[in-house]
């Protein structure tokens, strides 16, 4: 780009400052919380609901896959209905309409119930994620205030999922598994008072006509490709259904890239991923979050399964991630930005993380927290740290307020598809590597426990080398297509700091 500024986009005039910015932040990063912790603050609580409601083994995926779905698949339309109607009132009505299904998905008395209510959950998430980020986007317009809120969301945004681990495991432990639903009511309760008091948003441009053919599409085909990925693991990659999936969703995502180049009005503009630094950004996002989902619920089953941890133990195993996501995007990223070019921190954040993945592939059957898991933890969490913050800036730098809303869609369909795609493929990966494992090694079975712990772990660390490689490949992407320059803002005055500006 010839000029890395940010200049006031659209609708903004460039003096509009909020004086409740940093306030506003504070609103939109709790929204953030919830929508992505969602994602897997019912993983250690999975064995308990599956116990309660007599889920299947096959059926119990459905709890996890029922929001990522409906999440990840209907993101841009999300993101296009912000554009449409006011990213402010989408916020509202995700907020509430979230809140009102994780009501009943604590409420469940049955499997199809709580199934339902996870994947109303996504339909609501996909309206609140792009209309928040959105939201941060037209809030922060000055380059340095906007690489700090920055920071702070890329930061929500990393350790999201492994705060939502550590949620599960407290409320399953002391309280029961429905809180881990419940819990939203209050977030959501929280974050619409905030909005009602704190944010402020231009109309929306109800003159435009939303891309219904494009909706269809677009949708469809990341439902058929994120459905056929997480029905690859019980089914096999070979099977029909999974063929026929994975097929329909590469004809419909073409028919909607053509159908985008034709609309009047199209659903996501293909300027928007045509530039380069936007798609660099859209593919390692995707790419980080692909490799990270699939570690996160390997180290889960490793911990609980194989060294035998608590609920509430496993999550507070995971606090060191957390800070360390926290560390390198509110601390490294958030101020190397305005000073380095993004892909320099990008790709170095990806070969960290790609760093702590390595060790993880040197776990055994008594791998000890301090000599293994730990330090793959910090560097992994510095990585994504220092790959998320820069993603997300630099993927919405510069973007009209009317492509707002879609732009930020496409960040969180990035980061949400690659999610669902990673756990689908690396414990596909995991589960068969561990079937073989135990095939050829299982000659006594008096040594049956002995053996299947150890294809387990074999089965983790092979798929953990997949997703290293993952995330090196994120790592050249991100340095060959982003040249986006450092983000300087003009002499001014220092900002006052508010609440959620400290670093």
């Amino acid at each position: 780009m010839s000029d890395a500024r940010v200049q006031p986009s659209g609708d903004q005039a460039p003096d509009a400052v909020d004086p409740h910015r940093w306030w506003a932040l504070i609103v939109i990063g709790i929204a953030q919380l919830m929508v992505v912790l969602d994602a897997t603050i019912v993983n250690v609580a999975l064995p308990s609901a599956q116990r309660e409601l007599h889920m299947s083994d096959n059926n119990r995926q459905w709890v996890i896959t029922a929001y990522t779905l409906a999440f990840g698949g209907l993101l841009l339309l999300g993101g296009r209905v912000a554009d449409l109607v006011g990213r402010k009132r989408t916020f509202i009505i995700g907020l509430i309409g979230f809140a009102v299904a994780s009501g009943l998905g604590g409420a469940a008395g049955s499997s199809g119930m709580l199934f339902g209510a996870r994947a109303l959950q996504g339909v609501f998430a996909a309206l609140l994620a792009p209309s928040a980020l959105s939201l941060l986007s037209t809030t922060f317009t000055d380059p340095r205030e906007r690489s700090r809120a920055f920071g702070v969301y890329g930061a929500i945004a990393g350790a999201g999922a492994a705060i939502g681990l550590l949620m599960g495991g407290v409320l399953t432990e002391y309280l029961d598994w429905r809180w881990c639903l419940y819990v939203n009511i209050l977030f959501a309760g929280v974050a619409v008072l905030g909005a009602l008091t704190l944010l402020h948003d231009r109309p929306g441009h109800a003159e435009a006509r939303l891309d219904l053919p494009g909706a269809v599409l677009g949708c469809g085909g990341l439902l058929a490709l994120v459905y056929g990925v997480s029905e690859a693991e019980p089914r096999g990659w070979g099977s029909a259904m999974v063929l026929g999936l994975l097929g329909g969703s590469a004809l419909l995502l073409a028919a909607f890239v053509l159908w985008q180049s034709r609309a009047r009005t199209p659903l996501l503009p293909l300027h928007i991923v045509k530039e380069r630094n936007r798609a660099g950004s859209f593919l390692t996002m995707g790419m980080a979050t692909l490799g990270m989902f699939g570690v996160f619920l390997f180290l889960t089953y490793y911990m609980q399964g194989i060294l035998g941890y608590s609920p509430l133990r496993t999550g507070l195993a995971y606090l060191p991630i957390s800070g360390a996501i926290i560390l390198g995007s509110t601390q490294i990223s958030a101020r190397l930005l305005p000073l380095v070019p993004p892909r320099l921190l990008m790709a170095p954040g990806m070969l960290l993380a790609a760093a702590g993945m390595a060790v993880l592939t040197q776990l055994d059957t008594d791998s000890s927290y301090v000599s293994h898991l730990l330090p793959a933890e910090l560097l992994l969490g510095l990585g994504l740290g220092c790959t998320f913050m820069p993603v997300i800036s630099t993927a919405t730098q510069g973007v009209a307020a009317y492509d707002s809303g879609v732009t930020s869609a496409t960040v969180n369909t990035a980061q949400q598809v690659g999610g669902s795609i990673g756990t689908a493929l690396l414990n596909t990966v995991a589960t068969s590597v561990t079937d073989h494992y135990v095939r050829d090694h299982l000659h006594d079975p008096r040594m049956r426990r002995t053996v299947v712990r150890e294809g387990v772990v074999h089965g983790f660390t092979t798929a953990t080398w997949v997703a290293v490689g993952v995330m090196l490949l994120g790592a050249v992407l991100a340095a060959v297509l982003v040249n986006m320059r450092p983000i300087r803002s003009e002499p001014a005055a220092p900002a006052a700091p508010g609440p959620a500006a400290g670093s």
